[in-house]
This record gives structure tokens, sequence and C-alpha cells, in this order.
């Protein structure tokens, strides 16, 4: 894709619309990572007989959320609006492979 540009030198639409679609693509390959850390964290889970639900987990990673996002500018309330159904998905889909009901 495109060199990264800062928003200040983007001098068109075209421009900004070519570093969203960069930044989205890079925000996708980093969910995939993710993904591949929730996977392991089923096959850990079912080692220990850990259920796929642990809410201090849950709440642990909201709170580091918020955190950087406040640290990076963004408000926290949007990070949260946006993680906690990340949260439920990996939960979901842990519970799916351990055979929870």
């Amino acid at each position: 894709m495109s060199d990264r540009l800062p928003p200040e030198a983007c001098n068109s639409m075209e421009d900004l619309r070519t570093q969203i679609d960069r930044l989205d693509g890079e925000l996708i390959r980093m969910l995939a990572d993710r993904a591949g850390y929730i996977d392991r964290a089923i096959a850990l889970k079912q080692q220990n007989g850990w259920p796929a639900r642990i809410p201090d987990r849950v709440e642990a990673v909201v709170t580091n959320v918020r955190c950087c996002a406040e640290s990076e500018g963004l408000d926290p309330d949007l990070a949260e609006t946006l993680w906690r159904p990340l949260i439920e998905w990996s939960i979901a889909r842990e519970a799916r492979i351990i055979h929870e009901t």
C-alpha cells in the first residue's frame, strides 16, 4: 500500500482516503494477529480446564484499552465501545471450541 502521510500532509480527499484504507488494512492485520493469540488462549484454557469467560480478565482488558486510548489521545469511551464486542466475539469463539454451553 502507499507510504504513510500524517493527516496534515494530506492535501486532498483522495490522499485522506488512501491513508484511511492503509490504516484499515493495518488494523485488519493486527486483528488477525490478535485472533491467533485467542486461538492459543483456547488451547491453554482447555489444558487447564479454565472457562472461556474470565470476568476479571475482561475488565482488565477494558481498563488497559481505556488507558492506552487516553495516552494516545483517543476517547476512552470509543475504545471501550469498540473493544467490548471484540472481547465478546473472542469469548464466544473460545466457548464454541471449548464446547461450553
